[in-house]
């Protein structure tokens, strides 16, 4: 752990929490890292490549890089991408993908993302990885739920782990007791590459508004992420038994 800083070691023991909590990591997991090139999905592979040093357990990492035709406006180029993957040990995967609307110049997030996950379950099946590692952090989960719960009417958030296609693939979240603070902090840290990749549609998004309002909130309230983050497994089915009006 001498390599990494102490904002590194203070989100790799967090890291560790949530493997040991919700078991995201076996021996002889052979494990697909989905990476974006931001600075979440970098901090996540460079502190699952490190901890291999040291773990008790043995597992594999193949690193992935979905690049898309709707490219952002500040792309981590391949070529950085490839050197960082190197630099850190770790035995990477390329795939390029079309998700443009050829008419309209632009594409929905639903559809990206959609067509990014696709990509990303295919690799794993012909790569041999039963698991497929994200960098969604603490805020991730938190803005999907209050996402979920405004504009879908539902209590539904992202699991820490979840089992797809009848346990053939499973998604897990290393980063899910991590707040995007840290991360952020992290990769200033490690001089992570500065093109840093971003969501064309990032400046416009709902997320941003769950961000924005949840930042308001920690003004008078600063527990308000953990206490949101808790509510997800800490519900009282017996005071939310409420018809759908809509029946």
């Amino acid at each position: 752990m001498r390599s990494l800083t102490k904002t590194g070691f203070y989100i790799s023991k967090k890291i560790g929490k949530a493997i040991a909590d919700y078991n995201l990591i076996e021996d002889k997991d052979r494990i697909l890292v989905a990476v974006s090139g931001g600075k979440d999905s970098l901090s996540l592979l460079k502190l699952l490549a490190e901890r291999r040093k040291w773990a008790p357990i043995k597992y594999e990492l193949i690193a992935m890089h979905v690049e898309t035709d709707f490219r952002c406006r500040a792309c981590v180029h391949t070529k950085k991408l490839k050197e960082f993957f190197k630099e850190h040990g770790v035995k990477y995967h390329f795939e390029k993908i079309k998700i443009r609307d050829e008419k309209k110049k632009s594409t929905s997030c639903f559809w990206c993302s959609w067509n990014r996950r696709k990509a990303l379950f295919l690799a794993a099946d012909k790569l041999g990885c039963r698991k497929i590692a994200f960098g969604h952090h603490k805020d991730d989960i938190i803005e999907t739920l209050l996402l979920n719960i405004f504009y879908h009417g539902e209590f539904a958030a992202m699991n820490p782990r979840q089992e797809l296609f009848g346990g053939k693939i499973t998604i897990i979240r290393p980063l899910c007791y991590v707040e995007e603070a840290s991360t952020r902090k992290f990769a200033k840290e490690s001089g992570f590459p500065s093109q840093v990749c971003r969501c064309p549609n990032s400046d416009t998004s709902k997320r941003r508004m769950m961000k924005k309002m949840i930042g308001s909130l920690e003004k008078s309230c600063r527990h308000v992420k953990t206490n949101i983050f808790r509510s997800i497994s800490r519900v009282k089915e017996d005071y939310i038994k409420i018809k759908d009006e809509r029946r």
